[in-house]
């Protein structure tokens, strides 16, 4: 059966589909309200934070993937230069660093305008694709930042592609 199948009312609430997504896949979450919920998402490099919030003035639905990065303040050049090219390579959704909150985060809106209803598999696909490019680009912050590789050269590792299972 579809995901969507599980929702067969018109208008099923954004959230609620994202609650039930995060109680199929058993990721921790909190329903802050009901227009938020917040999720831990196991990767394979680390565990990310997951904040989806609807906003019906906007018709959006906005995803903030984050993880915890504290890089020294003399590679913030390279850091921002590395996420413009990270960015150039990622068709939906992007990455931006906030060094008040020691975050890198990945973000994206599914504007819903129109009275548009979002999927499951929608929000699923959002969801794993926000997860996918945080896993995909880590190794590469992780060598600019503190393997001394500049951003073009560590940005190879997330560019090659990778075959079989070490």
């Amino acid at each position: 059966m579809a995901l969507s199948e599980q929702f067969l009312e018109d208008e099923i609430h954004p959230i609620d589909i994202v609650e039930h997504l995060a109680s199929d896949h058993d990721w921790d979450f909190d329903r802050i309200g009901d227009d938020q919920i917040a999720m831990a998402v196991e990767g394979q490099w680390r565990t990310y934070s997951l904040t989806l919030a609807w906003s019906g003035y906007e018709e959006t639905l906005r995803m903030v993937c984050s993880f915890e990065m504290e890089p020294p303040k003399e590679k913030l050049p390279q850091l921002y230069e590395l996420i413009n090219e990270m960015n150039d390579q990622c068709w939906a959704g992007g990455f931006t660093f906030w060094p008040e909150h020691k975050l890198m985060l990945f973000r994206y809106g599914l504007v819903l305008a129109g009275g548009q209803v979002a999927s499951a598999e929608q929000i699923d696909t959002l969801i794993n694709a926000a997860v996918s490019n945080c896993e995909r680009y880590y190794p590469a912050i992780q060598l600019m930042v503190w393997g001394g590789q500049p951003p073009r050269e560590a940005l190879q590792v997330a560019i090659a592609e990778a075959y079989g299972r070490a």
